[in-house]
């Protein structure tokens, strides 16, 4: 790996709304970072935000970033001379940003707070026509409850160019964060396209909080001290190497594999990585264990972004109500599932008899029964069920009704029915997202600077940039496994050959697979084919699946289309974001040589 004599220390503090209040004083407290960054956003928490500010305008944003995280690291953070960039702002960054400047009055602080404004564009939907789903193909619905474009990290460098100590943004793709502080300390320019990728592979390896330093990895055992976990640290020099590492003394630990499986998080194309600054190729990046502290990462590569933001937006649809139940005893699942069916029976007879439609959607879920594995499912005999019951309706006075009657059932139906407390349910508004590009000439993105100037960025005209390749040449591993391969057989859970990690992007599933021994990676091409990961999740995945090679870290990155039952909020499943498909996959069965995997192999997988 390359040196350089400066390196930007950036430690992130939060993978979304609801993280540890830990990782910020963890953090700072190291002295081991430069830069504190914040996620906190994904397409739930906009919705939530909006109607947050629908019923108070001066509401909008992440309301603990203020009051809880920064109240208690803020005077450290200045002390120290740490910089910070939070999207915690969401749809009201302004909001956000002067809230957090009375907080730091109130102890006699005066941070210089920058504020990036511009990625809402719920105003302009009125004036667009022909928009569609960047997933369903469906148009873009005339009533919307937030639509915010993903905006990239220039911005952010701008206001720390301009002095900033603190920076407060909306919607932001997630690696701007990470980007936005090296942009700035290092001058990189809108056509350091290689840098800029390897920059955002930073601000991807460490946007998710833990999840690279030990959180969710495949081999859980090995990820010692759970509870004082490390927050990731990424150690970037000018050419755009960097190491991934955590705070020392710290739980958890800085694995390769687990570097690896956070790189194909919810990546899709490896060779296509669209981002507003750069679209990256992820293919040919190296990661190096230098020692049990610091794992090293080369080889991003990146080209040209394209002349479009990405918007997420959400629309409300209805009311949602989910009740559960507890069924203990023999036969249990036969129990759970007909007090299931018996409860909407019975409430569409009653919504008849009041004149009211039918439900738009329902589903039962019996935990306990590996409902998410389909055919693959153990089948064992459970004698404890709990029973789930999700519903869907344009009106909340009939899931009112469906609330009663989902507690009547307590004592009216299967013996050995209990709760498992909380009271009675209650509808909620239904909130569906969907997504869309816009031009970003239509995008005006402006950064209000600490001594309340603004600054106007603007987007290369489109015919200035080159429109980046769909996929690149499809890449397969160079051996498809060598000759030894043939002999005695045995079949053997994939989890034998393969780390894994899943995850979402709309109604997409995301499955990455890592090969444990770079010489399996021919052996894992060869046995877990499209057609076969399909078929393991024929239940799940309408669509098509889709197949890419990242031949730096020997992996496989699968794309299931139409998996997720409309993915996020939308969906009914109990797994939305296809959090759980990872693990699925690793408990397929595949045939390989008996003498394939020695005592080392095993290990923890048995």
């Amino acid at each position: 790996m390359q040196s350089s004599s400066k390196v930007i220390r950036i430690g992130c503090a939060s993978g979304f709304w609801g993280d540890s209040a830990v990782g910020a004083p963890q953090l700072v407290q190291s002295g081991q970072i430069d830069y504190l960054v914040f996620d906190y956003l994904a397409e739930t928490t906009m919705a939530i935000l909006a109607a947050a500010r629908l019923k108070k305008p001066d509401m909008g944003y992440a309301t603990d970033f203020v009051e809880i995280t920064m109240r208690s690291v803020i005077a450290q953070v200045l002390e120290r001379g740490i910089k910070v960039v939070s999207n915690a702002g969401g749809i009201h960054p302004a909001a956000c940003a002067h809230a957090l400047g009375r907080m730091a009055q109130s102890l006699g602080l005066a941070p210089r707070i920058a504020v990036v404004e511009g990625d809402d564009v719920s105003g302009q939907l009125a004036q667009l026509e022909d928009m569609r789903d960047m997933f369903s193909g469906e148009p873009v619905p005339a009533s919307i409850l937030s639509a915010n474009a993903y905006l990239g990290a220039f911005p952010i460098a701008r206001a720390l160019a301009a002095g900033a100590d603190i920076v407060i943004t909306g919607r932001i793709v997630d690696s701007a964060a990470t980007l936005g502080p090296l942009i700035h300390e290092f001058g990189w320019q809108e056509d350091d396209f290689d840098r800029l990728a390897a920059g955002s592979l930073a601000g991807h390896l460490i946007e998710c909080g833990c999840q690279a330093t030990g959180g969710l990895h495949t081999d859980w055992r090995e990820i010692p001290d759970w509870a004082h976990i490390g927050y990731p640290i990424v150690e970037c020099e000018a050419d755009g190497s960097f190491r991934v590492t955590k705070p020392k003394g710290t739980g958890g630990r800085i694995l390769r594999a687990c570097v690896a499986e956070q790189l194909l998080y919810e990546i899709g194309d490896p060779a296509s990585y669209l981002l507003p600054d750069v679209t990256c190729d992820f293919r040919e990046v190296r990661l190096v264990q230098i020692d049990d502290d610091h794992v090293g990462i080369t080889g991003a590569r990146g080209r040209a972004p394209g002349p479009s933001y990405k918007v997420s937006a959400t629309r409300r649809d209805g009311w949602r109500c989910t009740g559960s139940m507890v069924i203990v005893g023999r036969e249990a699942e036969a129990k759970a599932r007909r007090t299931g069916e018996a409860i909407i029976e019975r409430t569409r007879a009653m919504f008849r008899a009041a004149g009211l439609e039918d439900y738009s959607a329902t589903r039962i879920d019996l935990f306990g029964t590996e409902s998410l594995y389909g055919a693959a499912a153990r089948g064992q005999d459970a004698r404890e069920i709990m029973l789930r019951v999700i519903s869907d309706h344009p009106q909340s006075k009939a899931l009112e009704l469906f609330a009663r009657e989902i507690a009547a059932s307590a004592t009216s139906w299967s013996p050995g029915t209990t709760s498992p407390g909380g009271g009675r349910p209650s509808p909620s508004p239904l909130v569906k997202p969907f997504a869309f590009l816009l031009d970003k000439q239509r995008v005006p993105v402006r950064v209000v600077l600490p001594d309340g100037t603004s600054a106007l960025m603007t987007s290369p005209a489109p015919e200035s940039i080159a429109p980046p390749a769909v996929s690149g040449v499809q890449m397969e591993p160079t051996d498809a496994w060598p000759g030894h391969a043939q002999g005695p057989q045995i079949l053997v859970p994939l989890i034998r050959l393969a780390w894994a990690r899943s995850g979402d992007k709309g109604d997409l599933s995301n499955i990455g697979l890592i090969a444990r021994k770079p010489e399996w990676a021919g052996l894992l091409w060869r046995l877990v084919t499209p057609e076969r990961v399909k078929q393991h999740f024929a239940h799940l995945a309408k669509g098509a699946v889709e197949r890419f090679y990242l031949p730096g870290v020997q992996a496989i990155n699968f794309v299931l289309h139409e998996a997720l039952d409309g993915g996020g909020p939308a969906s009914t499943r109990i797994d939305p974001l296809g959090k759980g498909m990872g693990q699925i996959l690793l408990d397929l069965e595949i045939e390989v040589p008996a003498g394939l995997l020695d005592e080392r192999s095993q290990g923890s997988m048995k």
